[in-house]
């Protein structure tokens, strides 16, 4: 006789709820017309989160790939003209990355599109389960314990 493993069973969900979500994010994405992949509009996001531009290697670690995925993707960026390489003031070897106004246009239509994927997803539950999943969701993305129902503890 087998025994059932859930914790198989919730990798396998999480799996599921992860392409699921990438997918409705991908049509959402489509649906604008933006012409940005979901990796540039990671990149973009990440640089708007910069009070200054950053460097290559600053958007690499911030991303956690390698230096020639930062390329690819701001080669892809800049050709649309949603960001532009600069010099950095301190040290002309050094090139920065920053938003154009096309850039930051595109970024609000991102977050229009990401709102919108978020409740087409979220959609079948209700306010109570939505606040539930959002503390699930912070303990798993913080590792550390989820408060326990009526506050009752470990």
């Amino acid at each position: 006789m087998t025994v059932p493993d859930p914790d198989g069973l919730l990798a396998e969900q999480l799996l599921r709820l992860t392409r699921r979500v990438h997918r409705i994010q991908k049509r959402h994405l489509e649906r604008r017309g933006l012409g940005v992949t979901p990796a540039q509009s990671r990149l973009l996001r990440t640089l708007a989160h910069y009070g200054s531009p950053p460097r290559m290697a600053d958007l690499a670690e911030r991303l956690e790939v390698v230096p020639r995925a930062v390329t690819t993707l701001v080669d892809g960026l800049e050709a649309s003209g949603k960001v532009r390489r600069v010099p950095d003031p301190a040290n002309r070897r050094v090139i920065r990355i920053e938003l154009t106004g096309d850039g930051h246009a595109a970024l609000r239509e991102l977050r229009a599109a990401r709102r919108a994927a978020a409740e087409e997803i979220l959609a079948p539950l209700a306010d109570e389960q939505r606040e539930v999943l959002g503390e699930l969701l912070d303990a798993l993305i913080d590792g550390t314990a989820a408060p326990r129902p009526g506050g009752a503890s470990g």
